[in-house]
């Protein structure tokens, strides 16, 4: 009998490679708790799909599944969600960045009520190793500002490295469409909404291998927009429903649940049916002889 995960670990990817294995190895080792690793790729040709099944053979808990909201980080960790079966959804990277160790801590958080529970680098405990220097004191500099001024629960709202309820998730929606600034969207969300935000420290790791696709100049525009967003009076769910991008993301995200169950169901159909058509051969066979 499949057990129903209590966590969905959302990975996006982009021609990982054979890099994707040791990453998943250590996410496996460390998650003791009934989960699914959704391995979430743009393409059908993406160079991570092969050795993602490899690794999917040795334990079923990885699922590789096919991003249809368009090609890009923020697409990829919103389909993710979206399809996620887990009342908790932590986000981490393929580059070996973030401490899978730390997975389980940041969902027991949400589990306990909060919505947003956040790897922090910049609390006391946390610490980033390597990385560009400039977007090293843009993040810290955003993280700290709105942790004093806008009174969210988190020092480093910009780290992509979270756990979300799913529910929450569904509540709100997810409108970021570009670079990896959902995070700091749903910390923003939570933050006007007065829904309790968490954080334990991280120690941050600078990828080793392949190159890092994160672009500062195209991405800061998003992540000004939430930035300014988490200022302000309350809101309740109906006046944040009413943003147009908002309902527009529910939607998305009802479409995309729906066809995973499709595909689900039909997957167990056609198993039942090989199991038949088996069962009916050995028979067969049974009355030859």
């Amino acid at each position: 009998m499949t057990l129903v995960p209590q966590i969905s670990v959302v990975i996006p990817v982009y021609n990982e490679g054979a890099a994707i294995v040791p990453c998943l190895e250590r996410i496996l080792r460390a998650v003791m708790m009934p989960a699914e690793v959704l391995v979430v790729h743009d393409m059908p040709e993406d160079s991570t799909v092969a050795y993602a099944l490899e690794v999917q053979a040795r334990d079923p808990r990885v699922r590789p599944v096919l991003n249809t909201y368009g090609r890009g980080p923020a697409n990829a960790i919103r389909f993710g969600i979206d399809v996620a079966r887990a009342p908790v959804a932590v986000v981490t990277m393929a580059d070996g960045s973030d401490d899978p160790r730390q997975i389980e801590d940041l969902a027991r958080l949400v589990e306990r009520g909060v919505v947003v529970a956040a790897a922090s680098r910049y609390m006391p405990g946390g610490q980033q190793v390597g990385g560009p220097r400039f977007k090293r004191f843009l993040s810290r500099t955003a993280g700290r500002s709105l942790h004093v001024l806008a009174r969210v629960g988190t020092r480093d709202a910009t780290n992509s490295f979270k756990a979300y309820s799913t529910g929450f998730v569904r509540q709100v929606g997810i409108e970021s469409k570009t670079g990896f600034e959902i995070g700091i969207e749903l910390t923003a969300k939570a933050t006007r909404l007065r829904l309790p935000v968490a954080e334990i420290p991280t120690i941050w790791l600078d990828r080793q291998l392949g190159e890092s696709r994160f672009d500062v100049g195209r991405f800061m525009p998003s992540y000004l927009r939430w930035w300014r967003f988490s200022f302000g009076r309350r809101l309740t769910l109906e006046q944040l429903a009413k943003r147009p991008a908002s309902s527009a993301a529910r939607d998305d995200a009802a479409a995309a649940r729906a066809a995973a169950q499709q595909s689900a169901q039909q997957s167990v159909q056609q198993s039942a049916a090989e199991s038949a058509v088996e069962s009916l051969s050995g028979n067969h066979e049974a009355v030859q002889t």
